[in-house]
């Protein structure tokens, strides 16, 4: 049983597709971890997959499957073995020693290790409709949702390699893949640019802003705003519709690590530095998995898999430490 003082020996901090399946290897490990899964405008979350409409790409479903179906299972899975839960945000975290403290809500845990598992969310334009058609014709993957959209016209928005990635990567469904970009010429690397270029189902328009986003239950177009070419990026005022069927953010992602500044090593961009091919950071004790630490593949499949490998991690790390 969990230490009645309040140490555990594993704590989990994100309650996504990483969280749940090392709280599932953990608890298959005799841990007995404790996920403090966040909260996410008033429920509990399973990341980003809680916004996935349809999700026909997570092996074992051959029918497919919705995101919060997929992370209701996981979260039962886990908590047949032994996991528990708290269904709040950790708001502050002790690294300086072990047992390693974390602050969640009005309650606190000690972590004998300590998984992080608190994932990434995709730049948002903040512009009405956006909230309320996510799911519903707005993404922010083309590779989870590309297939949702045949032969309809979509949008993309950015302009590196994200954006050519998915753009490109839509024509294989899309029936016309209209790239929005705030300015006259694209960051992307040549040869991203030279293949969406080259690429007949693929058309630009430059120098132009989305103001909003068009739809009841699902997306139908969106406004067009012009921008004057240049640095400032000044609005002309100029406006028009265009229709499409599905809308795509590339813009880039934010990882949900704001809570380690300071603490524990991470890239320019906020992404969590670990020692490949473990999940170890910088801290001995501390394990990293799924998007805060994936700023390339940001798949749940692939963010299950580090969740795995981070409990792997934890277990060996216990066990040598006694």
């Amino acid at each position: 049983m969990p230490d009645p003082n309040g140490t555990r020996k594993v704590v989990i901090l994100g309650g996504g597709p990483a969280g749940l399946t090392a709280a599932l290897y953990a608890a298959r490990g005799n841990l007995e971890p404790l996920v403090i899964e966040g909260v996410e405008k008033g429920g509990p979350t399973g990341g980003q997959l809680m916004l996935t409409e349809e999700v026909e790409n997570y092996p074992g479903f051959a029918e497919g499957t919705t995101g919060p179906e997929l992370i209701e299972e996981m979260r039962d899975q886990a908590e047949r073995f032994g996991t528990s839960y708290w269904t709040e945000d950790a708001d502050e975290v002790d690294l300086s020693e072990r047992p390693f403290r974390v602050v969640a809500g009005d309650r606190e845990v000690f972590a004998q290790a300590l998984i992080i598992a608190t994932g990434a969310r995709p730049r948002r334009l903040e512009v009405p409709g956006e909230d309320r058609l996510w799911g519903s014709g707005v993404s922010a993957c083309a590779t989870c949702d590309g297939f949702f959209f045949q032969d309809q016209d979509v949008v993309v928005v950015g302009g590196g390699d994200s954006a050519m990635e998915e753009a490109t990567f839509l024509t294989k469904f899309a029936s016309k893949v209209t790239v929005v970009h705030r300015r006259d010429n694209l960051r992307a690397s040549k040869i991203l640019q030279e293949r969406a270029f080259k690429n007949d189902d693929v058309e630009f328009i430059w120098d132009a802003v989305v103001t909003e986003i068009h739809g009841d239950d699902r997306v139908t177009g969106v406004t067009l705003e012009n921008t004057e070419p240049g640095d400032s990026l000044e609005r002309t005022g100029e406006t028009r519709e265009l229709s499409c069927g599905g809308f795509f953010l590339a813009i880039g992602h934010i990882p949900n690590t704001s809570l380690f500044e300071g603490k524990l090593d991470m890239d320019d961009q906020g992404y969590l530095n670990v020692e490949h091919p473990s999940t170890k950071t910088n801290v001995p004790g501390v394990f990293a998995s799924g998007d805060s630490v994936d700023n390339f593949y940001r798949q749940a499949v692939t963010a299950a898999g580090t969740g795995c490998r981070a409990a792997m991690d934890a277990e060996q790390f216990l066990s040598d430490a006694g």
